[in-house]
């Protein structure tokens, strides 16, 4: 049996996106700390196959030594797909940031992905149909105003995954690393990013996507051999070859 692994499914675009995986038959291993969310979205996806293995891991990956943990608890499991979706963000400027949940963010958005994805290359690499996929942001493109570090660390992963991907192209292995760049998505990340109890985006953001859109889209770039799907200041999906420049 193969399964996807998917972080932060408890919510947001990981949620549907295990609901779209879930839809093609896939047996699911769904990574989040909350777990009571985990369960009801077993039983969503048990409402939709009933014969598919779903496994629910709660797991805070903001601690790097549980990132470590999971993928060793995980090491009976053949594994097909990874997806790093499981992020942190933070709206403030430099200033004014609080450092505790700064210190939080990075851990999760650049340790712990860098760590699962290093892993799973090497042990996945020269696996037939193998896929990481790491969740970036279109503001991993572009520097925002009002929250930078958040930026720097979404840099960090668009690099880091787009030069993973010619790393392994240059060594002919057989998975391919694949980098998700969303914009404004309808999902809990607003109301984390801001520390606020509610947030409306109909009310506050011009456009935005809904997370089931997003993960529509995470499926056409799960299907193809484009190295990044991203949302442009239109609010349009493109699938392209690396962004950044390749040296070496």
């Amino acid at each position: 049996m193969k399964y996807t692994v998917i972080t932060g499914a408890s919510s947001g675009i990981g949620y549907e996106t295990a609901l779209a995986f879930a839809a093609r038959g896939k047996n699911l291993i769904l990574v989040a700390r909350r777990l009571d969310k985990l369960e009801e979205l077993k039983n969503e996806i048990h409402n939709i196959n009933p014969e598919l293995d779903v496994l629910p891991c709660r797991v805070d990956l903001s601690v790097t030594e549980q990132a470590y943990n999971l993928y060793n608890k995980l090491k009976g499991y053949e594994i097909e797909t990874w997806i790093n979706n499981a992020g942190l963000g933070e709206s403030s400027s430099v200033t004014d940031q609080n450092l505790e949940k700064i210190e939080s963010m990075l851990r999760l958005n650049i340790e712990s992905l860098a760590i699962l994805s290093t892993l799973f290359v090497r042990d996945y690499s020269n696996v037939e149909g193998t896929q990481l996929i790491n969740v970036s942001s279109a503001l991993g493109y572009a520097t925002y105003i009002g929250g930078i570090t958040y930026s720097a660390s979404k840099y960090f992963v668009s690099a880091f995954t787009e030069g993973l991907a010619k790393e392994l192209e240059l060594k002919s292995a057989k998975m391919k690393a694949k980098v998700l760049a969303p914009a404004v998505t309808e999902t809990e990340f607003e109301k984390t990013a801001q520390d606020v109890d509610e947030f409306d985006y109909k009310n506050f953001m011009p456009k935005y996507h809904t997370a089931k859109q997003m993960a529509g889209f995470m499926m056409e770039l799960y299907d193809n051999d484009k190295v990044v799907g991203i949302v442009d200041e239109s609010y349009n999906f493109n699938l392209r070859d690396q962004i950044y420049p390749i040296i070496g």
